[in-house]
């Protein structure tokens, strides 16, 4: 395993950790609007990361966000974990309501059909999501 991904495992896994999301998402945003999305700070650690873009449900105002991903049988997986936080975050709700979602990965932009996993396939997803970041248990 990636020394970095094994310390980002451990950070991730720290109760103080959420304090600094705000400034840990604002220097992943930034660095992939420097690098126009080829370089992001969950690939230094051996993490994939992708970018939703939807518009605010409320608002209608493009909204970025930059989320790790779980590339797995031709399929993108997320999880609206708000850091461990009781409430799921905004990105959720917009998701939710988004009419044509698009994702940056690595650089490229597609259009997906976004849908909430339910029951067995969401059984079935849960232990390929958990291998690749344990701290969602």
């Amino acid at each position: 395993m990636n020394p970095m991904r094994w310390t980002a495992q451990k950070l991730g896994a720290q109760p103080w950790l959420p304090r600094f999301a705000p400034m840990i998402v604002g220097s992943d945003k930034a660095l992939q609007r420097l690098t126009r999305g080829r370089l992001t700070i969950m690939l230094a650690t051996g993490l994939d990361e992708l970018v939703l873009q939807v518009p605010g449900r409320r608002s209608g105002v493009l909204r970025t966000t930059p989320l790790l991903t779980v590339p797995h049988e031709d399929a993108w997986y997320v999880v609206g974990s708000n850091w461990g936080g009781p409430k799921p975050p905004e990105w959720v709700a917009n998701l939710r309501a988004a009419e044509d979602p698009t994702i940056t990965f690595r650089g490229r932009t597609v259009a997906v059909d976004a849908r909430e996993l339910v029951g067995a396939e969401r059984e079935r997803i849960w232990p390929v999501l958990l291998e690749t970041w344990p701290n969602y248990q």
